[in-house]
Order: C-alpha cells, then sequence, then structure tokens
C-alpha cells in the first residue's frame, strides 16, 4: 500500500548558545492509511521533534537541515505557510502529549472544538456547534452539551484528553499524529482512549502516528514499531516480530526492562548509563557506551545503516535475539 506520509531522511538540529543539538539524525519513516505506525524510545530520543516537524510546529531554535514530509504529492517542508495551515487540522491531526496545557484555559471547550470546525470549513455557528457536539459525544464524553459550555479546569485529565481527541478527530483527517495520549491516565482511561483510536482507523482509514515510551500501549494499538535512540530509527519492523524477536541490543533491553504479568517474581533489567549528549555524538553506535553485545567494528566503523534482517530493519553491528 502506498504510504500517505512518507519522512525521508530527515535531520533536525536545536542551536544553542553554547551547542549545537542533532536531535534527529536521519529519519526514514512511512505511514500507510488505516495503519498505526508507533515510534518508541527514551525521553530525549527525539521522537517528539519527528512528529513537530510534519507539521512544521518546531520551536524557532530548530533547524530542518535536510530531509523531506511527503504529504500527498507535497513536501510540507518546503510548503508555504498557507498550505500547512491548510493542512493542519484538516488532513493532519495532532494529539499534543499535555491535555491540560494544550487547551486555552480562558476558553470553553466548545468555543475551541468549533474553531477548528471554522477555520477549514465554511459553516455556520449553528452547525459548527452541531458538529462541536457530536465530536464530544463521540468520544463517550457524558452530557457533551455541558461539556462544551465548560473550562478546560472543569474536567479531569482524562476528559481534557478526550477533548483533544475530539478536537483531533472532527473533521475526519487522513493522518493523526498521538504523542503520548495515554501519559499520566489511569488504566481504565488508557483502554478507553485506546479503543477510541483503533475504532477511528478502522471505520476511517485514518493513519496513525504514535509517539510513545509505553510498550504496553504499543502492544495494544500499533502495527509496526519503530525503534528511536539519540536521534535515530534504530530498529523497524511489524509490532509482533519486533516483540518476539528483537534484535537491537537497545530494543531488547526496551524489553527486559518492562513488567510482566505472566511472571511477576521476575527481576527487572535496568539499562546502565544514560542516553547520550546530542551536541557530542562522534559518528559512532551512540547506545555503545550502554550496550552490552559492542565488538571491535562498533568502536571504528560509523554507525551502520538499517539492514534487513529475520523479517525486519535493525542498524546494528552484532544483533541480537531475545525469545522472552
Amino acid at each position: 500500500m502506498e504510504p500517505i506520509l512518507d519522512v525521508r531522511d530527515l535531520r533536525v538540529s536545536y542551536r544553542e548558545p553554547e551547542r549545537t543539538v542533532q536531535a534527529v539524525g536521519g529519519v526514514d519513516l512511512a505511514l500507510a492509511p488505516g495503519r498505526v505506525v508507533a515510534v518508541v524510545g527514551e525521553s530525549g530520543s527525539g521522537k517528539t521533534t519527528l512528529a513537530l516537524s510534519v507539521l512544521g510546529l518546531l520551536p524557532n531554535n530548530a533547524t530542518v537541515e535536510s530531509g523531506n514530509v511527503l504529504f500527498e504529492s507535497r513536501d510540507l517542508l518546503r510548503a508555504e505557510p498557507e498550505v500547512l495551515r491548510q493542512v493542519r487540522g484538516r488532513r493532519i491531526s495532532m494529539i499534543f502529549q499535555d491535555p491540560v496545557s494544550g487547551l486555552n484555559p480562558v476558553l470553553p471547550i466548545g468555543a475551541q472544538v468549533a474553531e477548528v470546525v471554522k477555520t477549514h470549513l465554511q459553516v455556520s455557528k449553528r452547525e459548527a456547534r452541531t458538529m462541536t457536539v457530536e465530536a464530544l459525544r463521540a468520544q463517550g464524553l457524558p452530557q457533551p452539551e455541558r461539556v462544551a459550555e465548560s473550562f478546560p479546569f472543569h474536567l479531569s485529565g482524562g476528559m481534557c484528553q478526550r477533548v483533544m481527541i475530539a478536537m483531533a478527530t472532527v473533521l475526519e483527517p487522513a493522518v493523526i499524529i498521538a504523542d503520548e495520549p495515554t501519559s499520566a491516565l489511569d488504566v481504565t482511561m488508557q483502554a478507553a482512549i485506546l479503543h477510541e483510536l483503533d475504532t477511528l482507523r478502522r471505520k476511517s482509514a485514518t493513519a496513525i502516528l504514535l509517539i510513545t515510551h509505553d510498550l504496553g500501549v504499543v502492544a495494544s494499538l500499533a502495527d509496526e514499531v519503530s525503534v528511536m535512540y539519540a536521534g535515530r530509527i534504530v530498529e523497524r519492523g511489524f509490532a509482533e516480530t519486533v516483540f518476539a524477536r528483537p534484535q537491537h541490543p537497545y530494543t531488547a533491553a526496551l524489553m527486559a526492562a518492562r513488567p510482566r504479568l505472566d511472571d511477576p517474581l521476575r527481576r527487572l533489567v535496568q539499562i546502565r548509563g544514560a542516553p547520550p549528549d546530542l551536541s557530542a555524538l562522534t559518528g559512532a553506535c551512540a547506545f555503545l557506551p550502554r550496550c552490552t553485545k559492542g565488538v571491535n567494528a562498533c568502536r571504528t566503523e560509523p554507525w551502520p545503516e538499517l539492514t534487513e534482517r529475520e523479517s525486519h530493519a535493525v542498524a546494528c553491528f552484532n544483533p541480537v535475539y531475545h525469545a522472552d
């Protein structure tokens, strides 16, 4: 299936007073209609920068050094501001990580959702209001008319997250970027939100780019997984394959660090060390100082490119296999 969103060799850096941080260092990623692609990794690995780059929402100190973000035959990295305004919210929507801070605290919920509608469609205030209430009702919010009149501080975190999803889905976009959509939510609310996203992609063939560090969320929803470390994709494949046969030592370490309900007495394995300083990358594998599988090539050769191994791709000189 042809991808609806195709990211090619994306490189993004941040300028700081005394250094330059390479946040994304040559990422390729394809997203097909009706599919969920998860990007996982520790905080600081470049996941959110990747997501913000797609919609041109990077801060002023960010520079896109190279690459393409192709959406419906247009390169969004080189699109005019007016084109981006037409795409944002209408064709590509984003669910931000913190729903409470993502909503305007001084505007009613209904006005914020209706603004998305009126920005992209020539409709009356009454029609926009009707679409707003229906979008809130579709997310399972009780008494959507009352919610529309409420302010964000009247709602719980889970309700605010559902409002964000309503804003992202009210115009039935082709692509949704969900940045940690279930963070800071209880398990029951997580399951409900994941169900809503899964229903949306099955009903409308919406493609979802899921940014997360929660492997449980990935297992519940994702079709494909891209594991990101120090601004690069180090492993990519179908979710069931990556979970069953992690090849990169970093992926294997992430799997070993997750709790297991079928083995509650199993000791969690800690990933030693800390993520690298992205302003001081040497060109060699950035995971080497934390890796238990390093070989001489890891120290003397440049960081390898993704190579197909056992039905998925891995960027490693000494890939591993963990059956557990």
